[in-house]
């Protein structure tokens, strides 16, 4: 199980883009994809075919796993992540501070 998931709103806990917060676009492997967070300019050519301007796009671009924390709000803060499985067999995130569960 996925400590971090599409959709999840995470907090960047170290390097250039610490402090920020935002929503998780997409997980590949060991990365994610956060919204407005590790932006960068890519120069990108014009391409007819697929009806694309050229020019510098500005877009996300991955952060690793480690580098980021699940946000309770309950808390203000990001917080780490751990599993339980409940009576009916359902696995399910809590957070580890207060055993709070993160999926309803």
């Amino acid at each position: 199980m996925n400590r971090i998931r599409k959709g999840d709103q995470v907090l960047v806990i170290t390097g250039k883009n610490k402090g920020q917060r935002g929503d998780v676009l997409r997980v590949a492997g060991e990365r994610v994809f956060v919204s407005n967070v590790n932006l960068v300019k890519r120069h990108t050519k014009p391409n007819p075919q697929a009806n694309q301007a050229g020019g510098i796009v500005e877009r996300e671009a991955s952060i690793h796993l480690s580098n980021v924390q699940l946000f309770n709000p309950a808390t203000n803060k990001g917080e780490r992540v751990g599993t339980k499985t409940l009576e009916d067999g359902r696995k399910v995130r809590v957070f580890r501070s207060n055993g709070e569960v993160v999926d309803a």
